[in-house]
């Protein structure tokens, strides 16, 4: 009898829900840079849905509850390249660990945005 394949840890089951989330690349981001954003229920269903991305707290609390709870067309649809790059340093702070080393490991654009480690 072979033996039993070990189960995945839930850090790996959560790892690999993001990774099946990310788009080809960052350029398939084509949400907006400016103005009130309405996330749908699926994506923020506890809490805050309409956010204002003129202020830099509700920008960056939508960019997390994407980042987190959105599906493929979702990520494509409500994050912005240019925000997304310009705000990780900061953002990456504010996620899972699970979702930024996804991200970074799909996308080494981010990982360099990221600020230098303190010598």
């Amino acid at each position: 009898m072979p033996a039993a394949e070990p189960s995945p840890s839930a850090a790996q089951v959560l790892r690999q829900r993001y990774v099946r989330r990310l788009p080809d690349a960052l350029g398939e981001l084509a949400g907006p840079a400016h103005g009130s954003v309405q996330l749908p229920l699926h994506v923020a269903w506890s809490g805050v849905t309409r956010f204002d991305l003129g202020r830099p707290r509700s920008r960056m609390s939508m960019y997390r509850t994407v980042l987190a709870e959105g599906q493929h067309d979702d990520l494509i649809a409500l994050l912005n390249q240019d925000l997304l790059i310009a705000k990780w340093p900061v953002l990456r702070t504010l996620i899972s660990r699970a979702i930024r080393d996804v991200w970074e490991e799909a996308f080494p654009e981010l990982a360099s945005a990221r600020p230098a480690a303190a010598a």
